[in-house]
């Protein structure tokens, strides 16, 4: 027993020393981790407010990440002032004499002037305006299209430079965003034209040597040329021996005379005309809302321009269009569209076209219309017609003869002209979607085929006539 006690006594010492010295190990451990970083403090701001830091020490100095959005200024030892810029999130830094802080600066929106006048002109409808570089945003919801487009409206008179985007939700309102404009352009031409005159002359020989020509000058008369003569004498009044001459006609008009016996003729115009014109045209085109869409159905006509000056001239040849052509921007609020349309019919006018060195350049008649209108999906509207009725009567004589009983009508020359125009134009817009494969209608078609069908040839064709121009492939026997 005397032997087991001093043994005993030193392994308690030693397991006691052993714990002392992995206490003290792992105090120094703990000592060595490194301390967790203090959480960044976030300070909101509003854009356009201020708000004033206050700090437990003396601030020697501050920073700020981007001033742009927020800005820092000491305005007493312990106090800083932050001014809320515009939206976004930046650091501030502040040191003192032994000690710095962190801070991040939140600064939010706000409410905007045009959000506050849209909930001013508008109570009670959920508006909000975001504003990102060019473009406003509208979002939220509102309970009528009137709202939504006069929301949309002011949104663009006040932000003129931006493009306004309208997201406004309404109740009930359609989920299709592209919209069918069908035009109907009508037009009917009528016009009449009475023309009747009498233009009298004689042969280039002349009646008892006596050369005349009776005309108004309103339609075409004959001219002398090359007239000749050969008199007996050169006395006055001394017989003509023998004459000669040459007619020139600019226009036979209806009906030419011309006696030989008497050396006398005459040319009538009678002419009485009537034209009808019908025009129809039916384009039709598809945009997105807010996305100005084009169409043209026609042509290019070249027209030749003359540049530079004396002996140095060049003619370049620029083309015009021509044809039917529909411009117009939709603008879909529920199941209302506005539209702003442009619809436009030009034809080529030849008669009052121009010759310009040797080549004739037609003029074009328009008929163009520009508006904005309102409807609903499906909805009709007459955007423009015309009606114009023109009458012209022209009437000349020679003053005396034309006032002589029965035959003073031969000294007159009467046009009547007479045109009745009638143009309607209507819009049609309509609420699309895109069809699925199996809702797409098929083609119209003739009932005469143009190419044969598949197997009408192909037999005899080498190879064979299917998809795949190959060998037949005989079919490996089953196992067994």
């Amino acid at each position: 027993m005397s032997l087991l006690r001093p043994v005993r006594l030193a392994l308690i010492h030693a397991c006691g020393a052993a714990l002392i010295c992995g206490g003290a190990a792992s105090t120094a451990a703990a000592q060595q981790a490194p301390a967790p970083a203090p959480a960044i403090e976030k300070v909101p701001l509003t854009a356009g407010r201020s708000t004033v830091l206050m700090t437990d020490f003396d601030i020697t100095r501050v920073a700020v990440t981007d001033p742009a959005i927020a800005d820092a200024t000491v305005v007493q030892p312990r106090e800083v002032l932050i001014d809320g810029k515009m939206p976004g999130t930046v650091s501030l830094i502040i040191w003192g004499a032994a000690e710095r802080r962190q801070y991040d600066l939140v600064v939010e929106p706000g409410v905007s002037t045009l959000e506050q006048r849209l909930q001013a002109l508008f109570p009670g409808e959920e508006i909000r305006v975001t504003a990102t570089g060019d473009a406003v945003i509208l979002s939220g919801r509102v309970s009528s299209n009137d709202v939504s487009l006069r929301a949309a409206e002011i949104a663009t008179a006040t932000a003129s430079k931006a493009k306004v985007v309208n997201l406004l939700q309404l109740p009930g309102g359609s989920g299709s965003q592209q919209v069918l404009l069908k035009v109907r352009f009508a037009e009917v031409s009528r016009r009449a034209l009475t023309e009747i005159g009498v233009s009298l002359f004689t042969s280039p020989t002349g009646i008892n040597n006596t050369i005349g020509r009776v005309t108004t000058g309103q339609f075409s008369a004959p001219n002398f040329n090359n007239l000749q003569a050969t008199k007996a004498s050169s006395s006055f009044g001394s017989e003509v021996q023998s004459a000669s001459g040459e007619f020139t006609f600019s226009d036979f008009l209806n009906i030419f005379l011309l006696n030989q016996k008497y050396d006398l003729g005459a040319m009538i115009r009678a002419l009485r005309g009537r034209g009808l014109f019908q025009s129809l045209a039916e384009p039709n085109l598809i945009a997105y809302n807010g996305q100005e869409a084009s169409f043209l159905a026609g042509g290019e006509i070249p027209v030749p321009t003359v540049q530079g000056g004396g002996g140095n001239n060049a003619v370049s040849i620029t083309y015009k269009e021509y044809g039917i052509r529909l411009n117009f921007t939709p603008t879909v609020a529920g199941d209302t569209i506005r539209l702003h349309v442009r619809p436009e019919v030009s034809t080529l006018d030849f008669p009052n076209g121009i010759l310009l060195s040797g080549f004739r350049i037609p003029a074009l008649a328009t008929r163009r219309g520009e508006t904005d209108v309102e409807l609903r999906d499906g909805q009709t509207f007459a955007m423009a017609g015309l009606l114009n009725n023109l009458s012209q009567d022209d009437l000349q004589e020679i003053p005396g003869l034309a006032r002589l009983p029965i035959i003073g009508h031969l000294f007159k020359t009467k046009s009547e002209r007479a045109e009745q125009t009638e143009l309607l134009v209507l819009i049609t817009p309509q609420l699309v979607r895109p069809l699925n494969p199996d809702e797409v209608p098929p083609l119209p078609t003739l009932e005469q085929r143009f190419l044969p069908r598949p197997g009408d040839i192909g037999s005899d064709i080498q190879g064979g006539g299917g998809t795949v121009d190959g060998p037949d492939v005989t079919p490996a026997p089953p196992a067994r």
